[in-house]
């Protein structure tokens, strides 16, 4: 059974104060030698980051990508102490990093310089869209969520309107069969919303650094690339989920060259799930990471498959009883 398991490892919304430190407390040896290599690679205590760092701290790209991709390779490491082999792995969004870890395309060393270039590249577009609306965060390009219509007529939505001359909006988050979080402009947002209200949907701004998932920051995959160039990738060990394609990766090189792309392409959640289902060879799914987002998004996606907790040591201990 502890063979039979696909894991999932959250985006980087799923976040608090003090993830993954039980690891350490519980004398998790593959949790401290992630710990001690992240702190030297990202240049900072990663220990008392994740124990000290505030919820404005957290938000930054530059700093939260690091901290949940430490947080998600620890889950994985105590899993693999306690017995646990995945026979599948998907990330969302940065989550996609710990998945090709776990299956064997990339090692923790070239994930965590990776996170370092990526997080900063990401951050440094946010930072710029912002000055660019005057240091209004308000004014800056951000994301909504979209909620009560399925994402397939979301998304038709959006590129009608698009087409039709609404400049600056963009699917990007393709989440479940109920949700959608569009990217785009403060002012495409703002119009987009009142005619998502108007067909019968919900919406809610999220507090976000930029509009990631979309063309609004090609330029932080523009300078993203060089250091992904650099970084070599083995083909998939175990089966490996892509948010571009919603399909398997089946080698090395598709999965570098999705890695760019992932940047400014929405996040086919919904068909990912359903390539896992569909393709089966597992009894259950651990969410290896903080939060239970996944949790919701798989049970809302309708599958037998039972999803758990797998981001501390207590969610941990749990599983086999769940089981």
């Amino acid at each position: 059974m502890r063979d039979r398991v696909a894991y999932l490892f959250p985006g980087q919304g799923a976040r608090y104060k003090g993830a993954a430190l039980d690891f350490l407390a519980a004398g998790s040896a593959g949790a401290k030698r992630l710990f001690e290599q992240a702190s030297d690679i990202f240049g900072m205590d990663m220990e008392a980051a994740l124990r000290d760092s505030d919820e404005a701290a957290m938000k930054r790209t530059d700093i939260a990508q690091p901290a949940l991709t430490l947080c998600a390779l620890a889950s994985a490491a105590h899993l693999a102490e306690q017995g646990w082999e995945p026979a599948a792995c998907a990330g969302f969004s940065l989550g996609e990093y710990p998945a090709m870890v776990c299956a064997g395309a990339l090692s923790a060393e070239d994930c965590f310089r990776l996170i370092k270039a990526r997080g900063g590249a990401m951050q440094r577009s946010a930072d710029r869209l912002r000055e660019a609306a005057g240091g209004d965060a308000e004014k800056a390009p951000g994301m909504t969520a979209v909620i009560g219509m399925p994402p397939e007529k979301a998304e038709a939505l959006i590129n009608e309107w698009r087409e039709g001359g609404l400049a600056g909006i963009y699917a990007a988050n393709i989440n479940s069969p109920s949700q959608l979080v569009a990217s785009g402009t403060a002012e495409a947002l703002a119009e987009a919303e009142a005619r998502f209200a108007a067909a019968g949907a919900r919406t809610m701004r999220l507090r976000v650094a930029g509009p990631f998932h979309s063309p609004l920051i090609a330029d932080a995959a523009e300078a993203f690339a060089p250091a992904l160039e650099a970084v070599g990738f083995a083909d998939p060990k175990i089966r490996l989920y892509s948010n571009v394609t919603g399909a398997r990766v089946e080698s090395g090189a598709e999965a570098k060259r999705l890695a760019l792309l992932q940047i400014t392409s929405p996040v086919r959640w919904v068909e990912e799930q359903a390539a896992m289902a569909g393709d089966g060879g597992f009894a259950a799914c651990l969410e290896a990471g903080p939060g239970k987002v996944l949790r919701g998004f798989w049970k809302d996606s309708g599958s037998a498959i039972p999803c758990h907790g797998a981001g501390t040591v207590e969610d941990i201990a749990k599983i086999g009883s769940g089981l």
